[in-house]
């Protein structure tokens, strides 16, 4: 599986920074979209996810940085297997890193979070094959009942950070 990039982005007006992307000729992906966010595809494997600010702000515990003063990203980087989203966290936090939030296991979806000696964010994570394919919600009602479901309450509505 090839290494996928998702870029976090805050959007004050997402129906504006939506519109603002597509205009640049990338497109939108419908599956992992909704009130929440935005996937905005780059490439195969290259993708702005467009989040409120208000949702951008549940997948950290700094305050989510002013973008017109400030840069400020959450880089995601998938991982081949949940084991390997651990084998990695393990390495960076022996080499100096942080880890700023538990894990987050969606079912479908498995993620831990490695802040750099600066504080730049990494979201190594792993998910299902079948959840990229289908899109999460349908994903998730196949999957009920089994090993799959989510190990959290929250209604995140799908969007992949």
């Amino acid at each position: 599986m090839a290494t996928s990039i998702f870029v976090n982005l805050a959007v004050t007006d997402l129906a504006r920074a939506t519109s603002f992307y597509t205009a640049l000729g990338f497109e939108v992906n419908p599956l992992f979209s909704n009130e929440n966010g935005a996937c905005i595809v780059v490439e195969e494997d290259i993708f702005f996810m467009l989040l409120t600010r208000e949702f951008f702000g549940t997948f950290t515990e700094k305050t989510v940085a002013d973008t017109k003063t400030t840069t400020s990203v959450l880089t995601a980087l998938s991982r081949e297997s949940r084991a390997a989203v651990d084998e990695v966290l393990e390495v960076g936090l022996t080499h100096g890193g942080r880890e700023p939030v538990p894990p987050q296991d969606h079912g479908f979806m498995y993620g831990r979070d490695l802040e750099d000696p600066d504080g730049n964010v990494l979201e190594f994570f792993y998910m299902d094959p079948a959840a990229i394919e289908a899109g999460p919600e349908a994903f998730m009602a196949e999957h009920a009942g089994d090993d799959a479901g989510a190990d959290d309450d929250t209604d995140d509505g799908g969007v992949v950070p």
